[in-house]
């Protein structure tokens, strides 16, 4: 008899106490330390996927960024995309590209409809140099790539001159 209290395997089915998962002691703790991370990342770009996989589902179009002495030159891609879906907003001292990503797929069959939606917006905000000509930028849209030309002003270049030093 001993050694049928120590083996729950050996126990008989009416023996084996019915246990849910909520009933369990840390189950209160794991749920409360789950809410705790969800609430201090809530609205940062990094933490836990929530149930839904909220950050899956976001669109996040990918950029490069190059600077030259010329310029500063912006590629994004936005596949599927038109140029009338995204906005351009130059300021002194940031880019900011934003748009909405609406698609919508339609699958018709004899005995079958099936339409997938979905959609995103986006912003992407990038900082810039000082000395950037407003007046002279560019913005062009083919394929699904935005390319951004933001030339430099031209700055007089100073030209160096020799102090002598005099000994006393």
């Amino acid at each position: 008899m001993f050694g049928r209290n120590l083996l729950p395997s050996l126990w008989g089915q009416s023996d084996v106490p019915s246990r849910r998962e909520e009933n369990h002691p840390f189950f209160g703790i794991q749920r409360d330390m789950n809410r705790l991370f969800d609430e201090f990342f809530r609205g940062m770009d990094v933490g836990p996927l929530n149930a839904a996989g909220e950050r899956l589902s976001r669109f996040v179009p990918s950029l490069d960024v190059r600077e030259n002495d010329k310029e500063v030159h912006v590629q994004v891609e936005l596949p599927g995309m038109d140029e009338k879906d995204v906005e351009v907003l130059l300021t002194e001292n940031s880019l900011t590209v934003k748009g909405e990503k609406k698609e919508e797929k339609e699958d018709k069959g004899k005995d079958y409809y099936h339409v997938e939606r979905s959609y995103g917006s986006f912003q992407r905000v990038i900082p810039l140099p000082e000395g950037i000509d407003a007046k002279k930028a560019e913005a062009k849209f083919k394929n699904g790539i935005l390319s951004i030309s933001l030339p430099k002003l031209e700055q007089p270049k100073a030209k160096a001159k020799k102090i002598e030093i005099k000994t006393e």
